[in-house]
């Protein structure tokens, strides 16, 4: 399916129930590849992303139940499965990380370029009809996580980036008017 760049951006949904169906890591690495174009200042390309898919992929749900689930061994084998349920049924992920540099500036350049490049793998992965989902949870500057991603000193976990198919697109919700967010200049 071949969408408009403006189709594309109004129809894009964040899927956060996937129906399990793995992703094909060639399919999330084109994906990634062809985002890069985002701006960025400088050409400073400050993202650093660790995919996990296909066969990587219990090791990636074996990081997120220990830093997701607390207590998990005590938990009944099907109780487990529930809680892991946001996180078995995703086909793939992305964990992106950003270059956190020491000037102000440029760290929240580099932090919105990062943004850019993820609004560009959305788009790139809704055309190809995957769904993706941007989240945020706490565990990302777990020392122990930023290990299991052999994250640097300097860089910053932004994003735990689920690609996953969906039998279901969520309703659209509503945005603001344009009239609620743009002033013109001088009034």
């Amino acid at each position: 399916m071949t969408l408009s760049v403006r189709d594309a951006v109004l129809q894009r949904r964040s899927i956060k129930l996937f129906n399990g169906q793995q992703v094909d890591k060639k399919a999330v690495m084109k994906i990634l590849d062809d985002a890069k174009w985002a701006p960025n200042h400088g050409n400073r390309q400050p993202w650093r992303i660790v995919v996990g898919a296909e066969e990587q992929m219990p090791k990636v749900h074996e990081l997120l139940r220990d830093m997701a689930v607390p207590k998990w061994q005590e938990l009944s084998e099907d109780a487990l499965a529930i809680q892991m349920k946001k996180f078995t049924l995703a086909g793939a992920y992305a964990f992106v990380l950003v270059t956190e540099d020491v000037r102000q500036k440029e760290r929240l350049e580099d932090y919105a370029a990062a943004a850019c490049y993820l609004q560009n793998v959305q788009l790139l992965a809704w055309e190809k009809g995957i769904g993706t989902c941007w989240k945020t949870p706490g565990f990302l500057d777990n020392p122990k996580f930023r290990e299991a991603l052999n994250a640097k000193p300097h860089e910053r976990v932004i994003s735990m980036f689920q690609f996953g198919y969906y039998d279901n697109v969520p309703n659209v919700r509503t945005r603001k008017e344009l009239s609620e967010f743009v002033t013109e200049f001088g009034q």
